[in-house]
């Protein structure tokens, strides 16, 4: 029997069995023995158990553990059984787990955010631009926000990256440029993509219970609500709304019963934010953990990157390549992976591709980072990125640095400066000259114009590259051994942003799990897949 038949079928009988109002009332011993009986088992020996989150774990024979895995569904299976009482309590679905919605993986690069969404967004941000920082004095976005800025403001740009799946957009979309006019300093990324990193839920609690604790509840009121109208708005967009629900979900009962959180503001934001957390119901739980269970998060993430892969023919060996840019100093990954990705991922650490290696800087400007590891994809000299020969080449192209002043990216060895948001190249900074005809920039010591928006170099030694004087250095780039995995062709635009927006989500989870710091301009991986995406802007073609 064909396994996207078996597979489909285990998951359409479990599904009705956990749906059934009965299915919570029954003994847990009762709920495993059913669940064990429908566990299939490929030639290859591997196991699988469709269980807690409706979600396909994987048997680890070497220690008997299970892991989230996505199963292969081009394999031959058979109906195996497992034994009920050796089953962990954690992979039996208890019911209310298996009505979560899945979302979407998919990144702000390629599709953008929808316009009807982005005006409602700007509505919102109109209303808040009058107010007084005395008003709404702020404390947790304050390396975000200039300190004039309300925090209102700072409520709804909190609210759109915690509800984001995974927060990098394209640098052009209009929703992250509503915000500009507020930032205290340039946002991590450059021109093309803005890596965010995604704020803890604390940081949003903050905001209310310092109001609070100053007496002020009609003011924590109001971002509470602001809060909730955001969330209200994101919902439209399958990328923000499992979270967009969890959060109106935690913030309504305020605004219904303006005192509920009081005592709990009083003691402390940990003691008030644990007060929202209690407040979600058990369907809701999944949205949540990275707050509750950074490790589960982890995995889950994993499970997603896996699932998105599924296009290749190896899934396990793309995503390990992926999880190869996670810098793990202490060797703990491998523990977080089931066999077969454990497998994949040895191979590439005992080829050296890994970036337990890289050493780890933080950035002079901006935020606080880990600069990009040496990765197979990435040239060392000049910080392009090398890409499978089908993809377009438009966007290889230099690292740059922010100017603290203006936000400007300088790009190393040219002169030129990086206007961000805009994609273009600014005039006024010492060394750049304009071309009024085309609004280009001329680039010192190699005569190249920089188009504005298009990244592309005109002139000796650069024609059509993204880096001056560049191409022949890509072109090497290219012809570098690549890991298993890193050749990745997404089929389609959708798939592309779906494969960058789970592979940032692994890196930001592990990230909040171990402490390690999230590269400036994203993973390698992902930002490699940037590329897949470029030719195809909105902007570039309108």
């Amino acid at each position: 029997m064909r396994s996207w038949n078996a597979f489909t079928a285990v998951e359409a009988d479990v599904r009705a069995m956990v749906a059934d109002p009965g299915w919570q009332g029954l003994p847990v011993p009762v709920r495993a023995q059913v669940i064990a009986a429908k566990a299939l088992v490929t030639p290859e020996g591997d196991r699988w158990l469709f269980g807690t989150h409706a979600r396909w774990y994987l048997h680890d024979p070497a220690d008997g553990r299970w892991h989230l895995s996505p199963p292969p569904r081009a394999a031959l299976t058979r109906n195996a059984g497992h034994p009920a009482a050796v089953l962990p309590v954690r992979v039996i679905p208890r019911g209310p787990d298996f009505a979560a919605e899945p979302g979407s993986t998919q990144a702000f690069v390629g599709p953008d955010v929808p316009h009807a969404l982005t005006d409602r967004i700007r509505l919102l941000l109109r209303g808040e631009e009058r107010r007084s920082e005395l008003d709404y004095p702020m404390t947790a976005f304050g390396e975000i926000f200039a300190r004039d800025v309300p925090s209102t403001v700072a409520a709804i740009w909190g609210t759109i990256m915690w509800c984001a799946y995974a927060p990098a957009f394209d640098g052009n979309e209009l929703l992250i440029t509503a915000f500009g006019e507020y930032l205290r300093r340039p946002l991590p990324g450059d021109e093309w993509v803005r890596w965010l990193p995604a704020p803890p839920l604390l940081d949003l609690v903050t905001l209310v219970s310092e109001r609070l604790r100053a007496g002020q509840s009609r003011a924590a009121l109001r971002l509470a609500a602001m809060m909730a109208d955001t969330a209200q708005v994101l919902l439209s967009d399958p990328r923000f709304r499992p979270r967009a629900l969890a959060l109106l979900t935690m913030v309504e009962p305020t605004l219904r019963q303006p005192h509920l959180d009081d005592r709990a503001a009083l003691r402390d934001d940990h003691t008030a934010r644990q007060a929202w957390l209690d407040r979600l119901p058990e369907r809701l739980g999944r949205a949540v953990l990275v707050e509750t269970d950074p490790e589960a998060h982890f995995r889950h993430t994993v499970y997603d990157l896996v699932e998105a892969l599924d296009f290749t023919t190896e899934p396990s060996r793309a995503a390990a390549a992926f999880l190869a840019d996670l810098s793990d100093s202490r060797g703990l990954l491998p523990r977080y992976l089931d066999h077969r990705l454990r497998r994949a991922y040895d191979e590439l650490a005992k080829a050296g591709l890994t970036s337990t290696s890289a050493a780890e800087t933080t950035q002079p400007e901006g935020f606080s980072t880990q600069t990009p590891p040496p990765y197979p994809w990435r040239a060392p000299e000049t910080g392009a990125y090398a890409v499978p020969s089908s993809w377009t080449g438009t966007g290889d192209r230099g690292s740059a640095h922010a100017m603290p002043e203006t936000g400007a990216h300088a790009v190393p060895g040219t002169g030129a400066y990086a206007m961000p948001g805009t994609g273009s190249h600014s005039a006024r900074q010492p060394g750049a000259s304009g071309a009024p005809e085309t609004g280009a920039h001329a680039v010192p010591e190699t005569g190249a114009h920089l188009v504005p928006g298009t990244g592309v170099h005109d002139g000796p030694g650069a024609r059509g590259s993204g880096v001056p004087g560049a191409g022949r250095a890509a072109a090497s780039v290219r012809e570098e051994p690549r890991a298993s995995g890193s050749g990745v062709e997404p089929p389609d635009r959708a798939a592309a942003a779906a494969v960058l927006g789970a592979a940032y989500a692994v890196g930001l989870a592990w990230g909040r799990l171990t402490g390690a710091r999230v590269p400036e301009r994203g993973f390698a991986g992902a930002a490699a897949l940037v590329h897949r995406l470029i030719p195809e802007r909105d902007d570039l073609h309108s």
